[in-house]
């Protein structure tokens, strides 16, 4: 596609993708709601919920329609740095782009019955054809001589009809819940809109914070640096997705153990839950980390500047945000989330403030990922405070030095011994090979003998020997 058309892309897209918080929450509320009624066992209120869902989401889908061909076409028209000739096409591509956003919504009720089902095989064969079909764009852009970003925005919405088609079929083959009648119950309409509303506060500041930061280095340096950005966060996303995964199959426990009043397990599962994904993303962002030059290299050819300064900050904040998941299910599960959405909103929105200082000061473009990296850390904490208010059970000193503070130490020393191992070598495919594997061994030994429990290590060698005896 080119730098400035990927910048083009990532800029328009990102206008539709700010509306992302109302759909977020409203995926928050359908998740929820859901699990909580399977730990309940009560099928009657499970099919309600769902029809509410869809009813909910296709409302939303038209609000989303509405706003994005007004109010959203006019920004684009009118304030975005766009280069004139590339304007009929960023119309193209804003167009499609909102039709895929309409189709994720609509598919977010049966991407939660799935999750709150753990039905994970069947939603990780489904994330494989999405991944399939995106390699397909890929090789599609080419062998087609069309204009490369409308082609791209036009194959992004086809596969989004797939995979949309392909959760609709699995859901009302497998699930009793999931066969849409209109249902107009009242009660539950706004006991789950009023969930929503407060989940929107705080995906707003999510959002919006994103996709702000995306049009004020627009506005400070064109799309040659949205395209930098865009690629690092893109990177960003897919390596974040393996610790992301693994909360999706907690999360449901997490709400069940909740609903059915085991309130001790459940928050044995949110602690370990904080441990491990840290974990699991540290093993594939440090080796990331140590060899981002190389990599976007090998990947790009021609790397916009700032890449992998962008990349960095973001995999930092990535890991930090990661410790984060498991407090959120746990504040959803108490369907008590006013205080804590209202506190995060303005924790997160604080960020662009200052990034807007740094860059009119003259800072150089990814130093508006610095107070990105801070919010994350001290949004942390926020949802822990106010989860403990919530279930006082919770240990704040417990969290911050035996989960926290012990996984920044232990990361960092993952870090610094396989960047020392990398300096030693040259800088070619042999030596990016073996540094990854290096790095991953060290994160492995590390996390074995230091990160985990001793009841954890005694299940991880009774699975080794398990594994061994069927050799």
């Amino acid at each position: 596609m080119g730098v400035s058309d990927y910048g083009v892309y990532n800029v328009v897209g990102g206008i539709v993708a700010m509306l992302s918080f109302l759909n977020s929450a409203l995926t928050a509320a359908s998740q929820r709601f859901i699990a909580f009624e399977l730990g309940r066992r009560d099928l009657s209120r499970l099919r309600k919920i769902f029809c509410t869902s869809v009813t909910i989401h296709a409302t939303l889908a038209i609000i989303i329609f509405i706003i994005a061909e007004t109010v959203g076409l006019w920004f684009i028209n009118t304030h975005l740095n766009i280069e004139v000739d590339r304007l009929v096409a960023a119309n193209w591509v804003y167009q499609f782009s909102i039709f895929t956003f309409m189709l994720t919504v609509l598919s977010v009720p049966y991407n939660s019955c799935i999750v709150a089902h753990e039905h994970m095989n069947a939603f990780a064969y489904i994330s494989i054809l999405e991944v399939a079909l995106k390699l397909l764009i890929v090789y599609l852009l080419l062998v087609i001589s069309y204009d490369k970003l409308i082609t791209y925005g036009i194959l992004v919405f086809a596969v989004a009809l797939v995979v949309r088609l392909t959760y609709g079929v699995y859901c009302k083959r497998h699930f009793d819940e999931c066969t849409y009648h209109f249902i107009l119950d009242k009660k539950l309409f706004k006991e789950m809109f009023s969930f929503a509303g407060w989940s929107v506060v705080g995906n707003l500041g999510f959002s919006f914070k994103d996709q702000a930061a995306n049009v004020i280095l627009n506005l400070f340096f064109g799309t040659v640096v949205n395209a930098a950005r865009g690629v690092a966060l893109q990177v960003n996303g897919i390596i974040a997705g393996f610790s992301t995964n693994f909360m999706m199959a907690l999360n449901p426990q997490i709400t069940k153990q909740y609903a059915s009043g085991d309130i001790k397990g459940s928050m044995k599962l949110v602690y370990a839950g904080s441990r491990f994904s840290f974990f699991l993303l540290a093993f594939i962002a440090i080796p990331v980390m140590i060899n981002l030059d190389y990599l976007l290299k090998l990947w790009l050819g021609i790397v916009p500047k700032y890449t992998s300064d962008f990349l960095f900050l973001a995999l930092v904040a990535a890991l930090i945000n990661s410790m984060a998941q498991p407090l959120v299910t746990a504040l959803q599960a108490t369907g008590k989330i006013k205080v804590f959405q209202i506190s995060i909103c303005i924790v997160m929105l604080c960020e662009l403030p200052v990034a807007y200082i740094i860059l009119h000061f003259g800072g150089q473009p990814y130093m508006a990922m610095y107070p990105t990296v801070l919010v994350v850390f001290v949004g942390l904490f926020t949802r822990f405070i106010v989860l403990k208010q919530q279930v006082p059970a919770y240990k704040l000193r417990y969290f911050a030095f035996s989960i926290v503070g012990k996984n920044i130490l232990l990361g960092t020393f993952c870090f610094m011994a396989a960047y020392y191992v990398h300096k030693a070598l040259p800088v070619n495919f042999g030596t990016f090979i073996l540094t990854s594997v290096v790095s991953c061994v060290i994160v492995a030994l590390v996390v074995y003998t230091l990160g985990i429990t001793q009841n954890e290590r005694i299940k991880i060698n009774n699975k080794i020997k398990v594994i061994f005896s069927k050799l």
